[in-house]
């Protein structure tokens, strides 16, 4: 499998891949960012993603050069390059290259750089589910745009660590959103609860299949904010995202959650999805 990159509009080697120390993705994390998921070497929920990545680059004001046409191809080529059969592909663009200064830089060209590594399904994970804690969320008010400002995220998967858990579940003053690296469903009585897909969280792409899944299978949805103390009380928890699929949450805060091993909503879901999955 080979490592190639698309950077400055060409597929380059990594060593090939030179970045200005005065690129603003470098200086402010002034830049946009998106993670595609490929199965059997075909890229999963384009459409979806594109339209996330848009929604964050008109966010942030930012100019996309390429269409989503022109992206798409890109993409493909760069999955068929790396000669992987199931992985991620990682994009992102930064404001460009400019003398540090708040201001948006007038004539700056985005910088465009994008790579694809193989990355196998969490089976394991999703087989025997993982361990969270709770963390204060301190993040700005705009997570529904996928920037490159990921410090807070990366100082609660920390803590979580540090704690001996695999992900964090953030809330703010105890009102649960999302976790630091996908988002957060619980099961009560049957009914999937989430948080809505407003400001406080990142409209996940995955997230939003599993609602459509679970609507289709006349699973009762729930899209409205929860406390720290129902998501306490939770039949079932597990989280969504590119990477992680559906993966069950087995203990909160070191606490067994429902029998503490995944439960029937989720393990119906996690089939699901799985049915969705380019082969």
């Amino acid at each position: 499998m080979s490592n190639v990159y698309w950077y400055g509009n060409r597929y380059v080697s990594q060593e090939e891949v030179l970045i200005s120390p005065e690129d603003r993705g470098y200086y402010f994390g002034d830049g946009a960012y998106e993670v595609f998921r490929f199965y059997s070497g075909r890229l999963y929920e384009t459409d979806a993603h594109l339209k996330r990545l848009w929604h964050t680059a008109a966010g942030l004001r930012l100019t996309l050069p390429f269409t989503e046409a022109e992206l798409t191809s890109r993409l493909e080529e760069l999955v068929r390059r790396s000669g992987a059969a199931d992985g991620n592909v990682y994009l992102q663009i930064t404001r460009g290259a400019a003398p540090r200064a708040h201001p948006f830089p007038k004539g700056a060209e985005p910088v465009v750089m994008a790579y694809a590594s193989s990355v196998d399904r969490p089976l394991a994970a999703m087989e025997t589910g993982i361990r969270a804690v709770a963390v204060e969320d301190i993040r700005w008010l705009r997570c529904d745009y996928k920037t490159l400002n990921l410090l807070p995220n990366v100082m609660a998967k920390q803590e979580a660590l540090d704690r001996g858990a695999d992900e964090a579940v953030l809330h703010r003053d105890g009102t649960v959103t999302e976790c630091s690296a996908s988002n957060l469903m619980i099961v009560k009585d049957g009914t999937v609860r989430t948080h809505p897909a407003n400001r406080f969280i990142l409209h996940g792409v995955t997230r939003a299949v599993v609602l459509r899944l679970a609507r289709a299978a006349e699973i009762p949805v729930l899209e409205q904010p929860f406390t720290l103390d129902e998501l306490a009380s939770a039949d079932e928890i597990f989280i969504t995202g590119t990477t992680v699929e559906v993966t069950p949450v087995v203990a909160l805060n070191g606490q067994a959650v429902g029998s503490g091993k995944p439960g029937p909503v989720t393990r119906r879901l996690q089939q699901q999805f799985a049915a969705t999955l380019p082969s």
